[in-house]
């Protein structure tokens, strides 16, 4: 039941995220390079999406034509706007910007877009979030460089970055580096986020047919994480100079481990899988150094980081102003192998008892999100954006003509409400953009299917839909809890 003596803070940044490369479209318009993302098939949630090195005509890549948010993009920010939106999370297609990802000179058009949408921003008054690099790195540095293994791909960043900090700099003040960085900590992350390139015709995680890693590949998995983590710092501290007023945050994808039991084993592997993915990559962004647990774990898998000197000072010197993160699920640890394994965000988990899952699997856990700001807020003592969370499902048009998501608006209710608990606890949470604000394509499936919107778009998975816009019964309640700054929930 809501407590009317518990609310959200002034100013709390409402609003809502999507990534370039799940809504825009327009993948080689006006002069756009191909990304990563535009080499990866269609899936299901039975049917893993798959790299292909050449584009097949008889495949789809839902990233081609997404929702068209590229010629649309008036009309979706309007409805964003309708809704009362603070805050706007969207990602720079680098490949937009430098079609390759090695030019020396940008691309005009590339520029002149985003230019435009954050002009569109401005005019309703809502401030944009912008990730620089959202799981589409240009795929000529993937192909031609090795992606983020190659340390020359540093420089190639760290220019995109200057271009575009200087480009937006009087329209945008709030900074993303990496989007879900920490994936690189396991092999799901090779791909997308590390932009290494498995073989061709491999599912989209560089998985198939793969057991386990050698100690060679696991090296150069974590050397393109560190890479990751000497641009990063070069462009937090690039983001200050250009503006100090800049803003800019680490982001990564954190879900709270549970022991699966309260035998001591089950306890310290949960505390294990929480350092490693969790506080392996916040440490390094907020602290500036590589925490120590890391030391064993890279020792017993005998893995050889490829440094440079410089680059701790690097790193030390470039620490972010805010902890973002995306939260959908909660996961179980156990030692014990008998225990079902289920899949939550790209993460391998145990399935808890205790918790419903959504269609798609993943645990659905509210208390959870307030658990994690805790955690997170005792650790690092900077402002929180919880910048990613909600519920994929498969709605549907009623008889009556309208989307009557319930299921939606109870589950962002129990976590706004957790959230409300968390600040009461004393986190500092400054804003919330829950994931998918208009329908668009999912990363992990590839599927239109998968809908977190409070916009339906008229697209569905084989390629057909008119990509009209239509409001879901969500997008009167969410608007009603922006009026209310979350009273109302």
């Amino acid at each position: 039941m809501k407590n009317s003596q518990k609310s959200f803070p002034e100013g709390f940044l409402w609003g809502g995220a999507v990534a370039a490369n799940q809504i825009e479209g327009a993948w080689n318009t006006d002069g756009k390079g191909p990304s990563i993302a535009d080499h990866i098939t269609a899936g299901t949630k039975s049917s893993p999406r798959r790299f292909t090195k050449e584009i097949h005509s008889g495949e789809r890549y839902p990233s081609h034509e997404a929702i068209d948010f590229y010629h649309h993009y008036k009309e979706d920010i309007a409805l964003l706007a309708e809704m009362g939106f603070k805050i706007f999370r969207i990602s720079i297609a680098w490949s937009r910007i430098f079609p390759k990802g090695d030019e020396a000179v940008p691309n005009a058009e590339g520029l002149a877009f985003y230019k435009n949408v954050f002009a569109e921003c401005k005019m309703y008054g809502m401030e944009p979030l912008v990730t620089l690099s959202h799981y589409e790195m240009p795929y000529h540095l993937c192909e031609n460089y090795g992606g983020w293994t190659n340390r020359k791909v540093i420089d190639f960043f760290v220019h995109y970055c200057e271009t575009v900090l200087t480009e937006y700099k009087e329209e945008v003040h709030y900074w993303l580096t990496f989007n879900e960085m920490n994936t690189l900590v396991s092999r799901f992350g090779n791909v997308l986020c590390g932009g290494i390139l498995p073989e061709d015709g491999a599912d989209l995680f560089g998985m198939t047919g793969k057991i386990s890693e050698t100690a060679e590949e696991m090296s150069r998995r974590f050397t393109a994480l560190h890479h990751q983590f000497v641009a990063g710092a070069k462009v937090v501290a690039l983001a200050h100079k250009i503006n100090p007023g800049n803003k800019v945050g680490c982001m990564l994808s954190a879900a709270g481990v549970y022991p699966y039991t309260c035998n001591p084993d089950d306890v310290l592997e949960a505390q294990r899988q929480m350092n490693r993915s969790n506080w392996f990559c916040g440490d390094v962004c907020v602290k500036g150094n590589y925490p120590y647990f890391m030391n064993r774990f890279f020792r017993e898998n005998n893995i050889v980081i490829s440094k440079e000197p410089g680059d701790e000072e690097i790193i030390k010197a470039g620490t972010v102003d805010f902890f973002s993160f995306s939260y959908y699920c909660s996961r179980c640890a156990t030692t014990d192998e008998s225990v079902k394994l289920a899949a939550g965000n790209m993460i391998m988990g145990v399935a808890n008892p205790h918790l419903p899952v959504s269609e798609w699997g993943w645990t659905i856990d509210p208390k959870g999100l307030r658990y994690l700001l805790n955690e997170i807020y005792a650790r690092y003592e900077i402002p929180i954006m919880v910048v990613e969370n909600g519920l994929g499902e498969a709605d549907e048009i009623a008889e009556d003509g309208g989307i009557h998501d319930t299921y939606r608006i109870e589950y962002l209710t129990e976590h706004i409400r957790e959230m409300r608990e968390a600040i009461e606890d004393g986190v500092d949470l400054i804003g919330y953009t829950p994931w998918g604000c208009i329908d668009l394509v999912s990363a992990s499936t590839g599927e239109m299917k998968k809908r977190y919107g409070f916009v339906y778009v008229d697209k569905q998975d084989d390629g057909s839909g008119s990509l009209t816009r239509k409001k879901k019964d969500s997008f009167a309640w969410y608007k009603r809890c922006i009026e209310t700054n979350g009273e109302s929930v």
